[in-house]
């Protein structure tokens, strides 16, 4: 039933997830691809239709409202001027890799679109930078996911040993309890058999 759902709405949920947020439900999905439940390359293009698509959008919300709204939320306004000082300093690479950077995914955009970037250079940047961004989350999580599977089969091979060890372990000890056992017994038997030396009268 679960893996029928995924199957089904995996892409879906993939767009619109990283539409709005991203990192997790895309690890997630690379994870589950990995398995074998979703497509890796449909996985890769449903996130970089959601990322371009949702960062495009935040772009125009700024350019067009984002004064007003960094007028009513001041931590969002720290983080556009923060988000302005790496522009300035990185240019380019920043555009591209700011989906990398935690807590910036989704300010950015809007940040930019108040700055004034050129929209169809933003627009150009936002399509590679998705690509790359799709791409990179998403093979960590198939890697993830590899390396959970390998975890599992090293967990079940260990179980083996260890059931195998304690059966060792159990044979070992009965047998050295029976050695243990013989070998009283025969010290018994043999004193029984001397017997205590009688006295002269």
């Amino acid at each position: 039933m679960l893996e029928a759902l995924i199957v089904r709405w995996g892409y879906l949920a993939v767009g619109v997830g990283v539409f709005f947020e991203g990192e997790t439900i895309l690890v997630i999905a690379g994870a589950l691809a990995h398995r074998g439940l979703l497509s890796f390359p449909l996985v890769v293009v449903a996130a970089f239709a959601g990322s371009m698509l949702g960062d495009q959008l935040w772009f125009y919300l700024g350019r067009y409202g984002g004064r007003r709204l960094f007028e009513r939320r001041p931590r969002w306004r720290a983080v556009a001027d923060a988000t302005q000082r790496r522009l300035d300093r990185y240019g380019v690479a920043f555009v591209l890799a700011f989906r990398f950077i935690y807590g910036m995914r989704t300010i950015t955009p809007v940040a930019l679109g108040t700055s004034g970037f050129p929209a169809v250079r933003y627009a150009i940047l936002n399509v590679i930078g998705a690509a790359l961004w799709a791409l990179g989350i998403a093979a960590i999580g198939w890697g993830l996911g590899a390396a959970a599977t390998t975890m599992l089969q090293r967990a079940a091979h260990i179980e083996e040993l260890a059931v195998a060890a304690c059966a060792v372990a159990v044979v070992v000890w009965f047998v050295q309890r029976r050695l243990q056992r013989r070998s009283t017994q025969a010290q018994a038997g043999a004193a029984e058999e001397h017997g205590p030396e009688s006295t002269p009268h």
